[in-house]
């Protein structure tokens, strides 16, 4: 995905396939079942074992994808949004939720597990400002105004609750040169867990190849904000 329009780059690895999506559910489910199930010490210690299998099987088998697993910055932005820590389907921590575009709204719904819990039986704040930071960053890409975060201010009203269905809703309201401006609510049902809002600044093409293109050499340190 091109860091200025969000447009899909044709030459980006193909990694969204059914087997990987297939392998991300199976651990999202490993990852709750470890955090919210119990059984007798010699059961956990064979699943465990057998996880240790897998995982050196899918070393001995596989191969590291072309810039992620060298820490290489020449990655393809086509490739983010599958690997998103929100909603992307093969990110084994992610819930997934589904989402959509709305009238320039991004509009997502989905449920949180144990793996996102911080009070007990209610989603840990700072998921929540996760949360929001994806969903104010692709309400601005899908309304033309890709920038990177400067400021997120959250506002606590409610604990937000596990296991139930949320609503969580973002949209760009203004833009003044490089600084635009987002706001999103996260809902469940009609409680109002959350509010946010975002100051992003558009880096420009230069800027945003230092950091996400095909330049090589580690970017000056730079103050986002204009």
């Amino acid at each position: 995905m091109s860091p200025e329009t969000g447009a899909p780059d044709p030459d980006a690895p193909m990694l969204l396939t059914p087997g990987r999506e297939q392998l991300a559910a199976a651990t999202r489910r490993l990852l709750d079942a470890v955090l919210s199930l119990d059984a007798d010490d010699a059961v956990l210690t064979g699943a465990a074992r057998a996880t240790e299998r897998v995982v050196e099987d899918l070393r001995v088998a596989g191969r590291p994808v072309a810039g992620w697993a060298s820490g290489d910055r020449d990655r393809h932005h086509a490739a983010y949004l599958p690997r998103s820590p929100l909603f992307g389907v093969l990110h084994p921590a992610a819930a997934p939720w589904t989402w959509d575009i709305h009238d320039g709204r991004f509009v997502a719904h989905g449920t949180l597990g144990a793996a996102f819990e911080g009070p007990p039986g209610y989603v840990h704040g700072g998921w929540v400002a996760l949360m929001f930071d994806e969903a104010l960053g692709v309400a601005n890409v899908a309304g033309g105004h890709p920038g990177m975060t400067a400021r997120l201010t959250i506002r606590y009203r409610r604990p937000t609750p596990l296991r139930t269905e949320l609503r969580l809703e973002a949209w760009t309201t203004g833009r003044q040169g490089r600084r635009i401006t987002t706001v999103g609510t996260l809902h469940a049902g009609e409680t109002l867990c959350a509010e946010a809002e975002g100051l992003f600044v558009d880096i420009g093409t230069d800027r945003a190849l230092e950091y996400f293109g095909e330049r090589r050499g580690a970017p000056d340190p730079v103050d986002p904000l204009p």
